[in-house]
């Protein structure tokens, strides 16, 4: 029950789990909080730099971000080039992981036997081996032996220069197209796993009455699924979901082990061409900052729109 004076939000009428107070403004305590931060982190910036004596010099490595072309203009530059390939590879792995994490999050939470034993061979076998392990065991095998059994090389040194280009927007230049689409396929495998788990935590977590209720109404248990917990389970898996893909674009700069020109491998490369270190790495933390920031802000609001639906 509210207290008195409480002023409550339409989801607190409406109950249920998303039910939460009305949110103030950015107030005084949200100043002095900011403040404290923004001076802890420039006393810290201060000590480092009097303690390691460092001259710190961003020109150099900004200047790897974005360069002049004589005949294209400005175009982007070994930085850039990292974080258009770290975006393109967490996205299709973010869409196998979501094909994947689904199809499997609906057979750990299934009745038959054999469904829950794939689903849960799948899930802890890869929950239970180190990433960078399954990365490097799993990419060398599909670049080696999956891809040239696909004829995925041959068939794109075959394409016309359009298709070309299509290939280069969503996958990164051709010559190197073949190991994205292994990273893209080993990172999603693997963030598959853990939305599997959020899959089928959302679907068991809606009360047995759901079922029940829809099978009582002449559903079947596959309209039941689709139409009524469903919908209800990607509402209560929004924030976990939204998690994951920070995480994924995070656990991405795994492939730059195995040689994947991404934001964490240009970074190494422009680390040791300028010699500026620390602003490298404080450049590449900040694209991977704006990346995440983003992402959770568009789930914060998908999270409040979903909350209005149940």
């Amino acid at each position: 029950m509210a207290r008195p004076g409480a002023r409550l939000s339409q989801d607190d009428t409406t109950g249920g789990p998303y039910a939460r107070r009305d949110r103030r403004g950015f107030g005084r305590l949200d100043a002095l909080v900011l403040a404290v931060v923004l001076g802890g982190l420039g006393w810290i910036g201060w000590r480092a730099g009097g303690a390691l004596n460092y001259a710190w010099d961003f020109g150099p490595v900004w200047g790897f971000v974005i360069r002049h072309d004589p005949q294209r203009g400005w175009v982007a530059n070994l930085l850039l080039q990292g974080l258009l390939t770290t975006l393109r590879v967490s996205l299709w792995a973010g869409v196998i992981a979501a094909v994947v994490g689904v199809a499997m999050g609906i057979a750990r939470a299934s009745r038959p036997l054999f469904p829950r034993l794939v689903a849960g061979f799948y899930v802890e076998t890869i929950r239970n081996i180190p990433p960078l392990v399954f990365v490097f065991v799993f990419y060398f095998f599909v670049s080696s032996q999956v891809l040239p059994a696909l004829g995925i090389e041959d068939w794109i040194r075959r394409q016309p220069p359009g298709t070309l280009w299509w290939i280069e927007v969503l996958f990164g230049p051709p010559a190197q197209s073949a190991g994205i689409l292994a990273a893209i396929v080993c990172l999603g495998l693997f963030e598959g796993a853990y939305v599997t788990e959020i899959v089928r935590g959302g679907i068991q977590s809606l009360p047995p009455g759901q079922w029940e209720a829809a099978l009582a109404l002449g559903l079947s248990r596959r309209q039941t699924l689709r139409h009524v917990i469903l919908p209800q389970a990607v509402a209560r898996t929004v924030p976990p979901l939204a998690g994951q893909a920070v995480s994924l674009v995070k656990d991405s700069s795994i492939i730059s082990l195995v040689s994947i020109q991404d934001l964490a491998f240009m970074g190494s490369e422009v680390a040791a061409t300028t010699n500026r270190v620390f602003e490298t790495w404080f450049v590449v933390a900040l694209f991977y900052f704006i990346v995440c920031a983003a992402l959770s802000a568009i789930a914060s609001r998908a999270e409040r729109r979903f909350a209005k639906r149940i």
